[in-house]
């Protein structure tokens, strides 16, 4: 018998030792800097930001039902991890000004009906107002107009639900060296000009192991602004 709970024991010391080790989400870890390599990029891929779907994923919260519009779906790469995640009874628009793309995306998901590649037009959605949950832009926000990025973000109020978010994933543009820089994005620009279309900062951080940014923006009208009481004007002495 004792035998038999020292081999069960040394079972559970093995299983607990080879347990996979759960990494917090990106916005769990501390932001302290322990040394000068920490923050260095360790992802090196052309993609980097997609091995870190799990964390994107995370933060995105999709729930079965939702409505997504992810604005330059390109290969449909997130396209396909978000309708898993909005299930057959939500929709995700996956949207390309390349109809070559849109095309193929169309093959590729075919057997995946909530999945809907589309032409996307240069200046909007082309969908309908207040109809998406989400609207999702990886590496695209660099490409839009930059004359018209504040309109282009204020249309979003307008196809987005009132709770709906926009998310954007770029390159850090000060982090950025020759051609990667001039396809990269500030932040802190992204956040003024989402501020000046209606939109407010949920969250900003970098996704670690890369030299990528995700924000998250909520619309200003879900935060109700409570007016001050009025105080009743004071009686006049007589």
């Amino acid at each position: 018998m004792r035998d038999i709970r020292r081999v069960l024991s040394g079972l559970m010391l093995v299983s607990l030792v080879c347990a996979p080790i759960l990494v917090r989400a990106d916005s769990g870890e501390s932001t302290r800097i322990a040394d000068e390599k920490q923050l260095a990029r360790t992802l090196s891929t052309g993609y980097p930001y997609r091995e870190k779907s799990e964390y994107v994923l995370k933060e995105l919260d999709l729930k079965p039902g939702d409505v997504v519009v992810d604005i330059g779906a390109g290969d449909g790469w997130w396209s396909e991890k978000m309708a898993e995640a909005v299930g057959p009874q939500g929709v995700v628009h996956a949207g390309e000004v390349a109809e070559g793309k849109v095309d193929q995306m169309k093959k590729r998901f075919a057997e995946l009906p909530q999945l809907k590649p589309y032409l996307c037009p240069t200046d909007g959605t082309g969908l309908e107002e207040n109809s998406c949950d989400l609207a999702f832009l990886s590496k695209t926000y660099h490409h839009l107009d930059k004359d018209g990025q504040v309109a282009y973000l204020r249309q979003l109020c307008k196809v987005l639900k009132p709770t709906g978010r926009l998310v954007v994933i770029e390159h850090y543009r000060e982090l950025g060296v020759g051609r990667a820089r001039d396809h990269a994005w500030s932040p802190g620009l992204l956040t003024q000009q989402a501020e000046e279309a209606g939109w407010i900062l949920l969250r900003s951080e970098l996704i670690t192991g890369t030299h990528h940014f995700i924000a998250i923006f909520a619309q200003k009208e879900a935060f109700p602004l409570k007016q001050p009481e009025k105080k009743p004007p004071a009686a006049e002495k007589g």
